[in-house]
């Protein structure tokens, strides 16, 4: 099953967790495409068919992003608004339909903000309710969510936290590989 996966973190150089789950999956993964939004487009200007060609060629489209402001990031929403096109992502002619689409995220909050209770933000389940009709748009079937919370880089400057960091970010990239590999199979 070819798989791509779509790193939507506007600057992976100042990133601990969502770089050390990229490296993890790529070394998992050595035949996945993967497409690092800010190395391919710095400047937020896409080549589109590049894009839509390596989304084409795919069976499975792996997202994997930090939910900035309960959202995607702006580089990845850019490229999601101009690439995601009628008659490429749906409508007539549309190639996307049939393929399999998995969201993989981080927040910097911790779970407890996300559980819809008293106190907390939001209930997460709330906050990625678009990911299931940008799917159900574009004839993707969608394989749900999955996210690590609690991974802020409040404290990267720390080499201890910077270390915690990496190992939750290890820890949770062994479940989403177990995942793709459940998925491929």
């Amino acid at each position: 099953m070819k798989t791509i996966l779509v790193a939507g973190h506007p600057d992976l150089s100042r990133s601990v967790v969502n770089a050390t789950i990229l490296d993890e999956l790529a070394r998992a993964f050595p035949d996945m495409t993967v497409r690092r939004l800010c190395r391919t487009a710095p400047d937020g200007v896409f080549d589109i068919p590049a894009e839509q060609s390596a989304l084409a060629e795919a069976d499975l489209i792996v997202w994997q992003f930090p939910f900035h402001w309960y959202a995607l990031p702006w580089l990845m929403k850019k490229w999601l608004d101009e690439v995601f096109v009628y008659g490429f992502a749906h409508g007539p002619g549309a190639k996307l339909n049939g393929k399999k689409l998995l969201v993989s995220f981080t927040t910097g909050a911790p779970a407890a903000a996300y559980t819809g209770q008293e106190g907390s933000v939001a209930d997460i389940n709330e906050l990625v309710s678009g990911f299931p009709a940008i799917a159900a748009v574009c004839g993707l079937d969608y394989l749900g969510p999955m996210w690590l919370n609690g991974v802020s880089y409040a404290s990267r400057d720390d080499a201890e936290a910077v270390a915690r960091q990496q190992a939750l970010a290890r820890e949770y990239a062994s479940r989403l590989i177990a995942r793709i590999r459940k998925i491929r199979a």
